[in-house]
């Protein structure tokens, strides 16, 4: 990271950023041409979870490629300056890189759906019906780095 001083290395708060967090970006690569989407996401152990139809661009994509990056922020406050390219923002934001997978088990589909209606505060229990659940697609994201950053 360039500005080491705006670093977050504290997993406990890089962690709650992304509880605090309403949506995920996630960046794919579509034959070496960048694929962006912003989305709902619930959190799990190392792990996120996503939801979507159960076809779709995003879907073949992670097809042929699962590797994945994600993004999400929180954006506290604009601070103007004196002139124009004085501006600033203070925020933090979590920057991840993992392997998508599509999950099949239903088990697993109810458990991630759980997972992403307790990140918006839903209160459980949580009812799928199963034609609904077979209408779904779950892709749970593995994550094998994060990276966080802050400015005040």
């Amino acid at each position: 990271m360039r500005k080491a001083n705006r670093e977050i290395q504290d997993k406990a708060a890089i962690r709650a950023i992304m509880e605090e967090a309403l949506v995920c970006r996630i960046g794919l690569s579509d034959d070496g041409m960048p694929y962006v989407v912003p989305m709902n996401f619930g959190l799990g152990e190392n792990c996120l979870y996503l939801h979507c139809a159960t076809e779709g661009r995003k879907l073949d994509i992670l097809r042929w490629n699962n590797r994945v990056c994600f993004e999400m922020d929180l954006l506290r406050e604009i601070k103007q300056g004196p002139e124009s390219c004085g501006w600033g923002a203070r925020y933090e934001s979590v920057i991840g890189f993992g392997r998508a997978v599509i999950v099949e088990a239903p088990a697993e589909k109810r458990a991630a759906l759980d997972r992403i209606m307790e990140h918006y505060d839903a209160e459980s229990p949580f009812s799928y019906p199963d034609e609904t659940l077979a209408q779904t697609a779950v892709i749970r994201i593995d994550i094998e780095g994060l990276t966080g950053k802050r400015r005040e």
